[in-house]
C-alpha cells in the first residue's frame, strides 16, 4: 500500500460533495427532464416540468438548495484494495458524521433527521445508523470514491415477494400497481428515475433497488440484455399509464428504469422498487492519496467486479 489518504481530505471533500448533490442537478438527468418536457403533451405536466427546470437554474446561480427537503443525506464509499486511509475506517466514518453536520449548518440543508419515537431532532442530519454509509471494494487502485446522496426517506418505495411462476408478467403487474398508488396519492416526486431490485434476500434486493434509481446515469443500460430489455419494456409501460409530472394527466412519468439483480433462493422472487424523485442529487469525486480530487457525474457503482459471478 501507498500513502494513507488524508482524513482532513476527506472530510472536506465530503462536504463539497454535499453542496454540489443539494444545488446542482446532474447533467444526464437534467437533459432527461429537458427532453420529457418537449415530448410532454399534457399542458399542465409540462408546466410543471418547465417550472422546474427554471427552478434548478436559480438554485445552480444562487447556490441554494433546489428543493426545501434536502431529502435525508447518505454516503457511498468504493474503496481501491491498495488504498490505505490515514486512521482507517473508523476515522472516515467519523469524517463524513463530521461533515454532514457541517454542511447541514453551512448549506444550509433541512435538519430532517429525528428519534422515530421521541421525535427529537439533534439539527444536524447525523444520528443512530445516520448518515448511512454503504461500502464496495474494487481490485487494485489506491484511491476512494466517495459518493453522496440525497435521497427522500417517506414515499416512492415498496416491496413485494413473488414466486417463479409470477414471471415477467408478476413483475410487470407490481411495478405499474406501485406506478399508481405512488401517482394517485402523492406518494412521489414525478417524473422520476425508477429503480428495481431483482432477487438475492429482501434486505438485497431493497438495497439494489436504491442503488439502481441512485447510482446509474440516465441512458445507461444493464449488460444483461434479457434484463435490459426489461428495463426499456418498463419504462414504456409507465409513460402509457396517463399520469405526468406530479401526478397530473400526462405521458411522462418515468424518467428510467434501471434495474439491477441477485442470485436468489430457488422457491421466491422478491422484487423492490424505488423512485429517485424529480430532485435527483447525488455527486461523487475519487480521492487520491496525493491530494488530487476528481469530481465526476456518474458514481460508476455498478463495475464489472460489483455484478461479479462465480468464484474469480
Amino acid at each position: 500500500m501507498g500513502h494513507p489518504i488524508p482524513i482532513r481530505l476527506i472530510e472536506d471533500t465530503a462536504r463539497e460533495l454535499m453542496a454540489r448533490a443539494a444545488i446542482d442537478i446532474p447533467p444526464d438527468f437534467r437533459e432527461a427532464i429537458l427532453r420529457a418536457r418537449d415530448l410532454e403533451r399534457g399542458k399542465l405536466p409540462r408546466f410543471v416540468l418547465t417550472e422546474m427546470l427554471e427552478n434548478w437554474r436559480i438554485a445552480t446561480e444562487d447556490r441554494r438548495p433546489m428543493c426545501a427537503d434536502t431529502g435525508l443525506p447518505r454516503y457511498y464509499v468504493r474503496v481501491g484494495n491498495e488504498a490505505a486511509i490515514e486512521g482507517g475506517f473508523i476515522a472516515l466514518e467519523r469524517a463524513l458524521r463530521q461533515a454532514t453536520a457541517e454542511a447541514t449548518q453551512s448549506i444550509p440543508l433541512r435538519p430532517n433527521r429525528v428519534h422515530p419515537l421521541t421525535r427529537v431532532d439533534p439539527n444536524n442530519n447525523v444520528g443512530i445508523h445516520a448518515p448511512e454509509v454503504t461500502y464496495a471494494f474494487e481490485p487494485r487502485g489506491d484511491w476512494i470514491d466517495l459518493t453522496t446522496v440525497h435521497k427522500g426517506g417517506l414515499f416512492g418505495t415498496d416491496y413485494r415477494m413473488l414466486f417463479p411462476a409470477d414471471g415477467i408478467p408478476g413483475i410487470k403487474r407490481f411495478f405499474l400497481d406501485s406506478l399508481a398508488q405512488f401517482g394517485r396519492r402523492g406518494l412521489a416526486c414525478q417524473p422520476a428515475i425508477v429503480g428495481f431490485g431483482i432477487g438475492g434476500s429482501k434486505d438485497t434486493c431493497m438495497r439494489l433497488g436504491k442503488e439502481a434509481a441512485c447510482l446509474r446515469v440516465v441512458g445507461s443500460r444493464n449488460p444483461d440484455p434479457q434484463v435490459a430489455e426489461l428495463e426499456t419494456e418498463l419504462t414504456s409501460l409507465g409513460n402509457s399509464m396517463g399520469i405526468g409530472a406530479m401526478g397530473y394527466e400526462g405521458t411522462c412519468l418515468v424518467v428510467a428504469t434501471h434495474i439491477e439483480v441477485a442470485h436468489t433462493h430457488t422457491g421466491g422472487m422478491p422484487v423492490a422498487m424505488h423512485t429517485f424523485c424529480l430532485s435527483s442529487r447525488r455527486a461523487t469525486a475519487r480521492i487520491h492519496p496525493d491530494g488530487r480530487v476528481e469530481f465526476r457525474a456518474d458514481p460508476q457503482w455498478f463495475t464489472d467486479y460489483y455484478r461479479r459471478q462465480g468464484i474469480d
